[in-house]
C-alpha cells in the first residue's frame, strides 16, 4: 500500500476503493488479511485505508461520502457511510467532553512515571510494544504497527482488548503507543476507541477478544490464521471514579467572503494540512504551516507517522503556493506567530477548527493572543457543524440522523 502523504494520492486511493465501498465492504470489512494482501489498489481491498489522509485533512469526510454515494445506493453503502460518520461522531463527542482527553493525558503521564520505577512493568511494556509476548496475533500486530504505521480497525480492537484484559497493562499506555505510531493518530478516534474496548465509553460494556474470532477473520493472511492462546475470557470492564460533564461550545458559523474581505493568512495544521477541503470563499495572501507531530506523545514518534505528518504539511504548503500564488512560511514550535503576520502586513488569520486533542494542545496557546484580539476567523466544515450536536452519548444518536445530515449538508451522490 502506497501511503504517500499528498491529496492526489488520497484521492487516488478513494477512487480505487469506490467499487468495493458498497456490499463488498459490508460483507468483508472485518477481515484482516495483513499488509501484504494483494488487492485492488495495492492494499487491503476490503477496507478503504483512507484514515491517514482524512486525519491530516488532505481529503475530507464530506467528499468521501459524496464520492461513495455517487457510486452506490445509500442502502448498499450504508455500512461504509456509517463508518465515516463514526469518525465525525468521535470528534463531536470529545469536543463536548474535553475532560476525557485531559484525563487520558494525566493517566498516561502517571502510568509512564509508574513504569519508570517498576522494572516488572517496564519489561511487560517492552515485550508488548516490541512484539515479544508469545501471543502470535498480538505480536504480529505490534510489529506491523511499528513498521507500517497502520493497523486494520478490527485488529486495533483485538490488540487493545489483549493489552488491557490479558496483559493487564494501563490502557492509556496502549493508547499512547498507538498515537506514537499510527499515521492516522487521531486523538478522538483513538482515545474513545480504547475507552470503548475497556468499558469506559459505554459504561459496563467492554470488548473481550476471542481466539476463534481472531482466527476466523485473519484466515486470509498469507501465512494463515493468527493464533492467540491464553486470552482472558472472563474479565470485568474497567471503571473510573467520576463522570465527564457534557458541554457543547458555540460552534463557529459558516465563513463567507465578507468575513475574509481583508487580506488574511491561512493556517494549515496537522488536522487540516490542505486548503481544498476547507472550501475557502476567498484566497489568502499568506499560508502558514504549523506541524506539531511531537505533540502526540511524550515519547518518540514512529518513523511512518512522522513521515506522513510532516509530508502532509509539506505537500499542503506546496500546493497552496501553487493554487494561490502567495508566499508560504512555517511557524516553528516555540516561536511567536505575530512576527510572521507583521512581516507580511497581515492582521487576520483563518484557522481550521482545532478539535480537542493534541493538535489543540500544541497550537492553542500560541494562537490565544490573536484570538483575544478578535483577529482569528475559525473554519468549521458543514458536516462537523451539523453532526456534532447529535454526538451526545452513544453513536445511535448520530446514526439515526445520518439521512437528514446528508441532506442538510447537500451530500447526495
Amino acid at each position: 500500500m502506497d501511503f504517500t502523504p499528498t491529496r492526489e494520492r488520497g484521492q487516488l486511493r478513494l477512487s480505487q476503493f469506490l467499487p468495493a465501498a458498497g456490499r463488498h465492504y459490508a460483507e468483508n470489512r472485518n477481515a484482516d488479511d495483513g499488509p501484504d494482501a494483494i488487492a485492488l489498489g495495492g492494499g487491503r481491498g476490503n477496507v478503504s485505508q483512507l484514515s491517514p489522509w482524512l486525519h491530516a485533512g488532505l481529503i475530507g469526510e464530506a467528499e468521501v461520502l459524496q464520492a461513495v454515494l455517487g457510486h452506490h445506493s445509500p442502502r448498499a453503502a450504508e455500512k461504509f457511510v456509517a463508518e465515516v460518520f463514526w469518525r465525525v461522531y468521535f470528534k463531536g463527542y470529545l469536543e463536548q467532553r474535553p475532560a476525557v482527553w485531559a484525563d487520558y493525558c494525566a493517566g498516561r503521564d502517571k502510568a509512564l512515571a509508574a513504569m519508570e520505577g517498576n522494572s516488572g512493568l517496564r519489561t511487560a511494556y517492552a515485550q508488548a510494544t516490541e512484539g515479544r509476548t508469545g501471543i502470535e496475533a498480538f505480536d504480529v500486530w505490534s510489529r506491523e504497527l511499528v513498521e507500517t504505521g497502520y493497523l486494520h480497525n478490527h485488529a486495533r480492537m483485538w490488540f487493545a482488548s489483549i493489552w488491557i484484559f490479558t496483559l493487564k497493562l494501563d490502557w492509556q499506555l496502549g493508547a499512547d503507543f498507538f498515537l506514537r505510531h499510527l499515521m492516522d493518530g487521531d486523538a478522538a478516534s483513538n482515545t474513545l476507541s480504547w475507552r470503548w474496548v475497556a468499558g469506559l465509553h459505554t459504561k459496563g460494556k467492554h470488548y473481550l477478544a476471542r481466539a476463534d474470532n481472531i482466527a476466523r477473520y485473519t484466515a486470509g493472511r498469507p501465512g494463515g490464521p493468527l493464533a492467540a492462546p491464553g486470552l482472558a475470557e472472563d474479565a470485568a470492564p474497567l471503571a473510573e471514579p467520576h463522570d465527564h460533564p457534557r458541554w457543547l461550545p458555540d460552534l463557529p458559523p459558516p465563513v463567507t467572503a465578507a468575513d475574509l474581505a481583508q487580506p488574511f493568512a491561512l493556517l494549515l495544521h496537522d488536522e487540516a494540512a490542505h486548503h481544498a477541503p476547507l472550501a475557502l470563499p476567498a484566497a489568502p495572501a499568506l499560508v502558514i504551516g504549523a506541524s506539531r507531530a511531537g505533540a502526540r506523545s511524550p515519547g518518540a514518534i514512529g518513523a511512518p507517522a512522522l513521515h506522513f505528518t510532516e509530508g502532509a504539511m509539506a505537500s499542503g504548503l506546496a500546493e497552496s503556493a501553487a493554487a494561490f500564488g502567495c508566499p508560504v512560511v512555517e511557524w516553528p514550535a516555540g516561536a511567536p506567530l505575530e512576527p510572521l503576520l507583521a512581516q507580511a502586513g497581515i492582521t487576520r488569520l483563518a484557522v481550521p477548527y482545532l478539535p480537542a486533542g493534541w493538535t489543540r494542545d500544541a497550537l492553542a496557546p500560541g494562537l490565544a493572543p490573536l484570538a483575544a484580539q478578535g483577529r482569528i476567523v475559525t473554519l468549521l466544515g458543514d458536516l462537523d457543524r451539523a453532526t456534532w450536536p447529535h454526538a451526545k452519548a452513544g453513536f445511535f444518536g448520530v446514526a439515526k440522523q445520518i439521512d437528514a445530515l446528508l441532506g442538510e449538508c447537500g451530500i447526495a451522490g
